[in-house]
């Protein structure tokens, strides 16, 4: 792994828990009504999609991949580029 790859993938990871975090979030308001949460979590989740598309970008899913488990968890998430590569990797291995 290059050191590019080194620098993207931390910033892929936290992205995701991000994701994971807005949609938590959000779905907490859909369940309360609050708007304010629903709205947050919206927006945390959005710039998770922009900052995991920026970390990905440069990633090649032959050497980066996390293969099933990735894709598992994109799954889990709703989260159709984890979904993706997670597919991606499963090909090339």
């Amino acid at each position: 792994m290059s050191s590019s790859d080194n620098s993207n993938q931390p910033g892929l990871v936290a992205s995701h828990a991000q994701y994971i975090k807005g949609a938590a979030v959000e779905g907490v308001g859909n369940l309360t009504g609050a708007q304010d949460w629903k709205q947050s979590g919206a927006e945390q989740k959005e710039h998770a999609v922009q900052e995991m598309k920026a970390a990905s970008e440069h990633r090649d899913p032959a050497k980066d991949g996390y293969g099933k488990p990735e894709e598992v968890a994109g799954k889990l998430t709703g989260c159709e580029g984890m979904i993706k590569e997670g597919q991606a990797s499963e090909r090339k291995q």
